[in-house]
């Protein structure tokens, strides 16, 4: 046997190894590597930090930094075990964010407390629609209308946290969508033209800051909702080269109206029907969801299903497709599955985007949905 047969049995071993342990919960199994003649050696959770730090580049200030996120990543290992339990349809462990708390984690979300939800004047209840003849399978990316996926986490620091902008991304996410539908062309646009708002107009708005739920702010949170309601105030949203990303609220304000390129003429809130989600998907374009996204901090790829979720909303996220049986490893059950895109860049999950099963409103991901039509363009 050469060395080329050699070396893809000893990572089809691997795989096989990795896989086994995440499905039988083993407590002494984290990541194993190939060494040497090929012997599967068990790493210490020092190693696994050390990879951990040469992966996503990361660095400290100091030595008691240093140890002290050593002992996040540690339990963040342990809790990763526990996700994988809990969540076996899909793969858990080591990802950019193992170092943080779970606080730490929740400041790069952003979602508004919906606790005292206030929908915008303008949106309205989106009308039932047919679903007799819906595709078993349906995905957007397929069709052109989903741009590449973005990354709100350029600036992190662990004191100040990240800009809370994931509702600013879904919501551009729903309009390029739209707008792919009206004029048939794909356009980046601008997160920055929804963090960094003209002043003039949110009290157009009417918006009450102090309110929970009732007005968007900027790296300290927002809804989807209003943030359409803004865009079809405003008059629409920029091309995102015109008005690059920088994750803050404040600064000037390079909102343009000349320069804007996709406009919105409605939008609607969809029910709790799963049915009714995957016919506005269809026929509307991707869909601006919010979630609970506490297994999405360990998330590596599969099918989350986890058996136990919070349904507290706390990140905004788009819809963009759905399957009908989602490979679901180590004799676990395939599963239907919603497809979505994420903000914190390829690096995370299956190159930027999740996947969460259908059926019973997993993790919330049911419960505020909302759909946007763009205006024709010429």
């Amino acid at each position: 046997m050469d060395h080329r047969l050699i070396s893809l049995f000893l990572a089809f071993s691997l795989s096989i190894a990795v896989a086994a342990s995440f499905a039988t919960g083993d407590d002494d199994i984290v990541i194993r590597q190939v060494v040497g003649d090929g012997e599967l050696r068990l790493n210490t959770e020092e190693d696994h930090f050390g990879a951990f730090k040469h992966k996503f580049r990361k660095s400290y200030a100091s030595q008691e930094e240093h140890d002290y996120r050593l002992s996040v990543f540690k339990a963040n290992l342990r809790r990763s075990k526990r996700h994988q339990k809990l969540d076996p349809s899909a793969v858990h462990g080591v990802t950019q964010f193992s170092d943080m708390t779970p606080d730490e984690f929740s400041k790069h979300l952003g979602l508004r407390s919906s606790s005292s939800l206030k929908f915008p004047a303008d949106a309205s209840e989106a009308p039932i629609l047919p679903t007799d003849d819906l595709p078993e399978d349906f995905d957007w990316r397929d069709h052109g209308a989903v741009t590449p996926v973005k990354n709100q986490i350029v600036l992190f620091d662990h004191a100040k946290g990240s800009c809370g902008s994931c509702w600013s991304f879904s919501t551009t996410g729903a309009v390029e969508g739209a707008n792919f539908l009206a004029t048939g062309s794909s356009r980046a646009l601008a997160s920055n033209n929804l963090l960094i708002i003209d002043h003039n107009l949110v009290n157009s708005l009417q918006c009450d800051p102090e309110e929970q739920g009732a007005c968007d702010a900027g790296c300290n949170g927002g809804l989807m909702t209003s943030a359409f309601e803004y865009t079809l105030k405003a008059g629409g949203l920029m091309r995102e080269k015109e008005h690059p990303y920088t994750a803050k609220d404040h600064g000037s304000c390079k909102f343009d109206k000349s320069k804007v390129v996709a406009s919105v003429r409605n939008f609607s809130v969809v029910s709790l029907d799963e049915d009714q989600i995957a016919a506005n998907l269809v026929k509307h374009g991707p869909l601006a969801v919010a979630i609970n996204a506490a297994y999405m901090q360990t998330y590596i790829g599969g099918v989350s299903c986890p058996f136990l979720c919070s349904k507290r909303l706390d990140h905004g996220v788009l819809l963009v497709g759905y399957g009908a049986a989602g490979y679901a490893p180590i004799r676990m059950k395939e599963k239907p599955y919603w497809i979505i895109k994420n903000s914190w860049g390829e690096n995370w999950g299956e190159k930027g985007y999740y996947k969460i099963c259908k059926g019973r409103n997993v993790c919330g991901v049911d419960s505020m949905v909302s759909s946007v039509v763009a205006a024709h363009r010429h």
